[in-house]
């Protein structure tokens, strides 16, 4: 992370970056969301992602031709307000540094539905993004943040930089919080239900399914999706960046 600057704008450079209003398209974001060609798009993605399977057993291989029998009523229960998120697998994986990691596995068919929620989401919330990040952002990544950093030192505008991890992030997010600032963007309530539905969906592990009172499990496409918009707001506090 780069040394913060004395003062400057709150957000970033755009004057819109600060508005609260929520983005032009919102109201309709149901509807994009359900679109055939944003659907379409979604499963071409998590067909070419791969991954493993959920508590369902089902691969990415397998979810096309099961749409074709099942999509319809799937569709039906989302219009409808009935769906019900299934629980992610709970999978552990070493860190490099010691300890492990817990990762959600959601089913192939949430990881769709979740895809197709992401594609219409990021435009919504990207444009307010500080400039200066690069977590699960289109066209961005981590050799551009360290090429940024390189660049503010190289011209002077900044002495040191710091490498921050936040420890258990994605256990500790707090969902009312998150859904608030959410809803600052988003007016559409069946887009604002569903994503709750996604936090509250739970975690199999050993043949149990645990509530889910905090935390996104990472891993799952709507945990880069919820991570942004909750996570940089405390980060660039953290440092002395003003925040809305």
């Amino acid at each position: 992370m780069v040394k913060p600057e004395e003062s400057g704008p709150e957000c970033s450079d755009h004057s819109a970056a600060c508005d609260t209003a929520p983005h032009p398209a919102a109201a309709g974001l149901w509807e994009q969301f359900l679109a055939r060609e944003n659907l379409a798009e979604a499963l071409r993605r998590v067909e070419r992602n791969a991954g493993a399977a959920g508590i369902d057993g089902m691969s990415s291989k397998e979810l096309r031709p099961w749409l074709k029998d099942h999509w319809l009523r799937v569709r039906s229960m989302l219009d409808a307000g009935t769906y019900r998120p299934s629980p992610v697998r709970r999978v552990m994986i070493p860190k490099p540094s010691g300890g492990r990691r817990m990762l959600g596995v959601p089913t192939v068919v949430d990881r769709l539905v979740c895809q197709a929620l992401s594609q219409v989401l990021t435009p919504v919330f990207d444009p307010y993004f500080h400039p200066h990040s690069f977590g699960f952002r289109p066209g961005r990544s981590a050799h551009q943040a360290v090429e940024r950093a390189r660049q503010f030192i190289a011209d002077g505008d900044a002495g040191w930089c710091v490498e921050v991890d936040l420890d258990s992030f994605f256990d500790r997010v707090n969902h009312d919080a998150l859904m608030a600032r959410v809803a600052r963007r988003v007016e559409d309530k069946k887009v604002l239900r569903l994503i709750r539905r996604y936090l509250d969906a739970g975690v199999m592990a050993d043949g149990v399914v645990h509530t889910s009172e905090d935390g996104t499990p990472q891993g799952g496409l709507c945990a880069a999706a919820h991570k942004e918009p909750y996570e940089q707001r405390w980060v660039m506090r953290s440092v002395g960046v003003q925040f809305p």
